[in-house]
């Protein structure tokens, strides 16, 4: 699969809240403290393509994702991919246009994950590990997110839906910083862009078997 098949990577964040008062456990998750999801697909300029917040936190990443109108889209092909293309440099037949995601989501015809780990010769391995590579965009694309704004790093104390507001607004202004970015660096001389690149640390059925023929590039 080519790099050029793949507009993102789609992945979820809780986002910390306080307690909402007069609720039950809908916003407890797994990790132990109340949330609201931020379930995002982001590009390889760390700039977010699609957003959809405000999932209870209890509930799984793959789940909230089929639920939402967004992913909903993208699994009844109704998102605005670009159309099928042959590979670059080949005459193969068209291969759609991808996101890439991680084990916990369906696949289909435009996600593509990587193979369970058993058992999987030299092939299967290495695109795995390049599909992970991939996916880790999102990641990283999170992390800038929080680290632009602090208020991220602690749960915040507002009614659920001004929290959802407080997110999206974020989502505006990271976007907007990010592109001002890539223009800047493209106005500075090639050999002097490495000085300028951050670093990130750690905070820095038939779509299915569709899914699994664009994972094997046998379309």
């Amino acid at each position: 699969m080519s790099v050029s098949h793949c507009i993102g990577a789609v992945d979820g964040k809780h986002i910390r809240i306080q307690k909402p008062q007069g609720t039950g456990s809908e916003f407890f998750n797994y990790k132990k403290y109340f949330s609201i999801i931020q379930m995002a697909i982001a590009d390889a300029q760390y700039r977010f393509v699609a957003v959809d917040v405000g999932a209870y936190g209890h509930t799984n990443d793959s789940m909230v994702f089929k639920n939402l109108l967004m992913g909903g889209s993208v699994y009844n092909r109704n998102f605005d991919f670009p159309p099928p293309q042959p590979l670059p440099g080949t005459h193969a037949p068209p291969m759609p246009y991808v996101l890439v995601a991680d084990e916990a989501f369906k696949m289909s015809g435009n996600i593509v994950k990587p193979y369970s780990s058993h058992g999987l010769d030299r092939k299967k391995r290495t695109f795995s590990y390049r599909l992970i590579r991939a996916r880790r965009m999102v990641e990283c694309t999170f992390g800038l997110f929080v680290a632009k704004w602090c208020i991220f790093s602690t749960p915040i104390h507002l009614k659920v839906e001004m929290v959802d507001e407080v997110v999206k607004c974020a989502v505006v202004l990271h976007n907007f910083l990010c592109t001002k970015q890539t223009q800047l660096m493209e106005q500075i001389p090639e050999d002097s862009q490495m000085a300028s690149i951050p670093s990130f640390g750690p905070r820095s059925t038939v779509a299915v078997g569709m899914g699994e023929e664009v994972r094997m590039g046998d379309r």
